[in-house]
């Protein structure tokens, strides 16, 4: 038998600890290894504690996940934790003895990190017209340690270098929206277990209606023809339509083409007035305007008086017209005051 503590050989000496445990942080499923180191003559027997508990390792149960390695450290082939138990999470401390006395390390807890699949609160989509700001949404899985956020665009990590883009607390913030920030967006939740992507949420962005061609004003003889251009341009593509400021539009005179152009035809003096082309889509509303001038064939008090001589006609055939300068008769003739054409 070893001999007692009072008699002691000389070069016998009680447990120390020279390497104590430290705290761990590992993975459901994964290999861990709690360290401690141990010194004395003779050499100590080392224990394991958890909470207060011995711990049972596989000197015990050979079918047990834990192992006293030889040099005191506990070695856990894979972390058990789930719902119904979590056997290795705790606080631990090693402990060493021979018959000169015992030494016992420092607390280390295990802990065991967790990041679950399901999204506390998943993005949704998000439809915004163009300028305004947008709010993406994400609560990530609960976890341990608390899982961080990230998004990605359309598979690419959002920077938020972009200084209209801000990433706080699970939003991602975007200040002014541009068309190019439309897309499909993923929140990224991550800890020390890994990543979880969120279901993917779009982001639309809207543009107001505008125009690419405005209508022009317009001088125009009575009997003649008048078109104003409406070209427009927006998201969702807005629908045109047009309206006399003054009243009705010309009864049975007006039409509108594909490209939304408003022709009026046989002009009479009471067409004069001001024509909106209206674009409206689910964003809002944009409007154009030009005016219409109907000059008729009223006495010489009413507009200077113009001659024009025709030169595939004699001489003696000259016709007077009442016009306004720069007048346009045809493609290629333009009428000025004693203009010859």
């Amino acid at each position: 038998s070893p001999p007692s503590r009072s008699h002691a050989q000389l070069e016998d000496t009680a447990p120390r600890i020279v390497e104590h445990p430290t705290d761990v942080l590992v993975s459901k499923g994964e290999p861990a290894t709690l360290s401690c180191k141990a010194e004395g003559r003779p050499a100590p027997e080392v224990e394991w504690y958890k909470d207060g508990e011995r711990v049972e390792t596989d000197r015990e149960d050979p079918r047990s996940h834990r192992t006293l390695l030889p040099g005191g450290s506990l070695f856990f082939l894979r972390i058990l934790h789930g719902r119904r138990g979590k056997p290795d999470e705790g606080v631990y401390v090693c402990v060493a003895r021979n018959y000169l006395g015992e030494a016992t390390s420092r607390n280390a807890s295990l802990e065991v990190a967790v990041l679950r699949d399901d999204f506390r609160q998943p993005p949704g989509d998000v439809v915004v017209a163009a300028g305004e700001p947008a709010v993406l949404e994400c609560v990530p899985p609960r976890g341990h340690p608390e899982p961080s956020v990230s998004w990605k665009k359309n598979g690419v990590r959002v920077s938020d270098k972009d200084e209209r883009l801000t990433i706080r607390g699970g939003k991602l913030m975007v200040a002014s929206t541009h068309k190019s920030d439309a897309g499909v967006y993923v929140c990224v939740a991550t800890n020390v277990v890994g990543e979880r992507d969120s279901e993917p949420a779009e982001l639309v962005v809207f543009e107001r209606p505008a125009f690419g061609k405005r209508p022009q004003n317009q001088v125009v003889l009575v009997e003649g023809t008048a078109e104003f251009a409406c070209e427009v341009m927006g998201d969702p593509q807005p629908a045109a339509r047009w309206r006399k400021e003054e009243g009705e539009m010309p009864l049975g005179r007006w039409e509108v083409l594909p490209d939304n152009t408003l022709r009026i035809s046989r002009l009479q003096v009471e067409d004069e007035g001001t024509y909106t082309c209206v674009a409206d889509n689910s964003v809002g509303r944009s409007e154009a305007s030009g005016t219409l001038t109907v000059h008729g064939k009223g006495g010489p008090g009413e507009h200077p008086w113009m001659l024009v001589e025709c030169l595939d006609k004699p001489l003696s055939l000259l016709t007077l017209l009442q016009c306004p300068p720069s007048l346009s008769l045809g493609p290629t003739t333009k009428l000025s005051p004693l203009a010859r054409v």
